[in-house]
């Protein structure tokens, strides 16, 4: 479990192959029974897998705040074959962040599972992809999931002089620096 864990990255350069329908329906499944507060559910899911809607989404998010764009940005070629759409239906009472959080979790992990990568996209164009995807009154776009098999590996790697800071190694994979255990833990009683 640990290594699955530790590959299950986040993920920006994509192979051009579709992802079979049934595995972002599990991903989906997976998000739909995650734990939540009170058992409320209050969370809904778009999938978007037809070329097309993926075109239309691409322009509407943003990619890795910390590289250059040139860098951080999937190039044609490149870019996720699929999203989902991660909404709160507001109408319903309940809404949580920690919930929307546990659904993504489960959701990467689900896809992963079959060696699906994908990136939690919190810098989105809303009021667009709202246009978009056409979401009904009172229900809220939170992420979008950018999914795909990645073209590329990404490695945990030991923090250095404090810098959580991501970046690309000489081939192009991330390093993605975490603090060491011994800071983290603060105690065991």
């Amino acid at each position: 479990m640990m290594e699955f864990l530790r590959t299950r990255r986040t993920y920006r350069r994509f192979e051009q192959r579709p992802i079979a329908p049934e595995i972002l329906t599990e991903a989906v499944d997976a998000a739909h029974i995650a734990s939540c507060g009170a058992n409320r559910q209050t969370l809904k899911y778009i999938i978007v897998q037809s070329p097309e809607a993926v075109a239309a989404v691409q322009p509407l998010v943003h990619w890795a705040a910390s590289l250059p764009p040139e860098l951080g940005c999937p190039k044609p070629g490149e870019q996720p074959v699929a999203f989902i759409a991660v909404l709160q239906d507001e109408r319903l009472p309940g809404c949580s962040d920690t919930d929307t959080g546990l659904a993504m979790g489960s959701l990467t992990a689900a896809a992963w599972a079959h060696g699906v990568g994908s990136c939690l996209m919190g810098s989105i164009d809303r009021p667009a992809l709202t246009r978009l995807l056409n979401l009904p009154e009172g229900v809220a776009l939170r992420y979008m999931v950018a999914l795909g098999y990645p073209s590329h590996k990404s490695h945990l790697v030991a923090m250095e002089n404090g810098d959580t800071k991501y970046y690309l190694d000489d081939v192009h994979d991330y390093c993605v620096p975490k603090r060491p255990m011994e800071e983290v833990l603060l105690k065991t009683l």
